[in-house]
Parts: structure tokens; sequence; C-alpha cells
């Protein structure tokens, strides 16, 4: 099985390039998702700080990766010869994942604060930022988990400054190509 993880600081279009995976049928596991179940099983809101919380917790408990081991069983169930991990955090994630599947492949995905602010202001759910200064300390909080390291191993780099559609034209070509390998 070909894995292929996406990296990238909040609102780069991580999520962006995972729903293209999906709607192409490549199945998509969603790290940030098993935090957010972990949010709701503690009983707590769904908002950024509780986010923040939750992953600095399981961290500090399990170590720095793990949400990835979490997430291993749930790649193992998935059907077909490639499959997306939405949202490294860690260099550590990436360690064990690229341990576990010989055929692994991290993609960064680019953009500057400005753009990704303005993006995450506008997304509706729940743990959106308000203000500027949020995002800085959220920027903060997961470089602090190794995100600006899990970055740096990307073996691709993806720009998303441009339009919606230049973005959703160079994801599908990247996967084509990813398909085609697997």
């Amino acid at each position: 099985m070909k894995v292929i993880a996406v990296v990238g600081m909040p609102g780069s279009g991580k999520g962006e390039f995972s729903s293209i995976a999906q709607e192409m049928g490549i199945p998509v596991v969603v790290m940030g998702d098993v935090i957010r179940q972990e949010v709701q099983n503690r009983g707590l809101d769904q908002t950024d700080e509780s986010m923040g919380i939750v992953a600095r917790a399981l961290r500090e408990q399990y170590g720095m990766a793990a949400i990835a081991h979490v997430c291993i069983p749930v790649i193992n169930r998935q059907q077909g010869d490639l499959v997306l991990v939405d949202g490294i955090r860690g260099d550590a994630e990436v360690t064990l994942f690229s341990e576990t599947y010989p055929d692994f492949s991290l993609v960064s995905i680019e953009a500057p604060r400005a753009i990704r602010f303005a993006r995450l202001s506008e997304r509706g759910r729940p743990d959106d930022l308000k203000d500027m200064n949020e995002l800085i300390a959220r920027d903060e909080r997961e470089c602090s988990f190794g995100l600006g390291r899990a970055m740096e191993l990307a073996s691709v780099r993806i720009n998303n400054t441009g339009s919606r559609d230049e973005f959703h034209e160079k994801v599908r070509e990247y996967l084509n190509r990813m398909r085609t390998t697997a």
C-alpha cells in the first residue's frame, strides 16, 4: 500500500487536498478527526483551544507520534493501493509513518499567513480563528509539535497561493501520478 501524507500550516489547503483525493476515490484518513473525537469524548466544546489542550495531552501521555499510532490501524483498514493521510503535525509522525509504510510520501502544502488567515476566517468550523493573533498562537503551537520540521522533510511541495482552480489542477496532477505508480 502506498501512503501519501499531507502537511502544512493551518489554512494552507490540506483539507482541500483531501477533498480532491476523496473525489478521485482515494481513501482519506484525517488525523484531526482523531483529536476532534477525543475532544467530544472528554465533553469539551469543539474550539481551537480544546483541540490544542487535547492534542498536547495525548502527546504528553503517548509521545509525539501519538496521533499517528492511533491512525495506523485506520489506514490499514482502507481498501485500495493508495491512501491519503491528512494532517501530519510533526516530524515524529513522519518518522513513524515512513517506518511503517515503505512506500510513504510526504507532501507539503504552502501558503503565506495572510492568505491562510483569510481562508480560516471563512471556513465555518467551530474551531476557526477570530483574529490574526489566534493564528500566530496556533502556528506557534503547531510548530512546537514539530510541524516546521515535518514540512522540511516533505519530498513534494505544492504552493497554494493562486486560485482554487489552479490548486485543484496541481493536486489532481500529483495524485494521478501517484495512482499510476501505486
